[in-house]
């Protein structure tokens, strides 16, 4: 698999894994965790050298997975965890990047990661009771003391990128974006441009919805996030269909699926952008990383966005709790 650069010369695979979804999120949890950890080790054999999670994930448990797989070959990867939520019984109970718990959070990651230094450590959702400047500024004492490489943020608006970049250098924004989500690009996508920040793309498939293996009839699992987004209503999955059926087209005609279509066309619109779809089977980790090698003409590209665009998409893509988070 060939690299992209994201932001500060941070070199990662074309492709990650996003690995929330080994721990929580998508009905029952898995109970094998080897199975788990043999899936994130598939991942390196395939080429994947950019993995994703966060102590929120479980809570702590994606991380304790994420390390033990990893640690064999743990010079030959970059792993990139999060910070930003207080948390209190096992869940997140509200939003808290002050310094003191940005640094506490930082040494207990890098324990269970297994780890001398946070590869990439991003902040979840900006914290409005704590400026974003002092965020990068514990961010960037501990980079200074060889705690975390680089400094990232998820789901910011361009105005706090800005500011954040202003106070200490920013070398990713993690937001979701695929073919229907398209809420980065007015204003973030052209900031990251100008400033030289790297984008990397979390749930690029449409938790599923852009592969075509969920339709109307699909039947959510207990846990199964997808059942509290509006998105995936059946009305709405139903409105969404045609815009899924267009890329099932486009797949076929290409002999590819409309998941590597998908991945695809997110890796065509900068080379700055990687995604980081996520999976518990090996057949998944395959079809997501042979979509590099998938090749979409300009033309296609052009009438992907023309088709997305008029079809519009039906729902929000979090519940109104989590939409509050997101944009700041």
């Amino acid at each position: 698999m060939h690299t992209r650069t994201l932001g500060q010369g941070l070199q990662v695979s074309a492709i990650g894994l996003g690995c929330m979804g080994i721990s929580q999120g998508y009905g029952p949890n898995p109970g094998d965790r080897q199975a788990m950890i043999g899936v994130i080790r598939d991942a390196v054999g395939l080429g994947v050298t950019f993995f994703d999670t966060a102590e929120v994930y479980g809570p702590y448990v994606n991380e304790e997975i994420v390390g033990e797989a990893l640690a064999p070959v743990r010079d030959e990867v970059i792993i990139a965890t999060k910070f930003g939520w207080r948390i209190e019984g096992g869940k997140s109970v509200g939003l808290d990047s002050s310094p003191e718990q940005i640094k506490r959070v930082a040494d207990e990651s890098l324990r269970r990661l297994r780890v001398d230094a946070l590869d990439l450590f991003y902040q979840h959702r900006v914290d409005p009771g704590v400026p974003i400047e002092e965020v990068a500024g514990a961010v960037g004492e501990l980079i200074q003391a060889g705690k975390v490489r680089h400094f990232g943020l998820s789901e910011a608006s361009a105005a706090t990128i800005r500011a954040a970049h202003t106070a200490f250098p920013v070398t990713a924004v993690q937001s979701e974006y695929s073919l229907w989500t398209r809420d980065p690009e007015p204003e973030v996508l052209p900031t990251l441009a100008e400033l030289g920040i790297g984008f990397v793309p979390f749930s690029p498939l449409g938790k599923g919805f852009l592969t075509g293996t969920v339709d109307t009839s699909t039947q959510f699992a207990e846990g199964d996030v997808r059942g509290t987004i509006p998105r995936f209503t059946p009305e709405n999955r139903a409105a969404n269909q045609a815009l899924v059926a267009h890329v099932a087209g486009l797949a076929a005609a290409k002999h590819a699926s409309p998941g590597q279509i998908a991945l695809a066309w997110l890796l065509a619109q900068h080379p700055w952008i990687v995604p980081i779809p996520g999976t518990r089977r090996r057949e998944r980790l395959e079809e997501n990383t042979a979509a590099t090698a998938v090749a979409l003409s300009a033309d296609e590209v052009a009438d992907l966005n023309a088709v997305a665009s008029r079809i519009g998409v039906q729902g929000n893509r979090y519940n109104d709790t989590h939409m509050r988070y997101v944009g700041r």
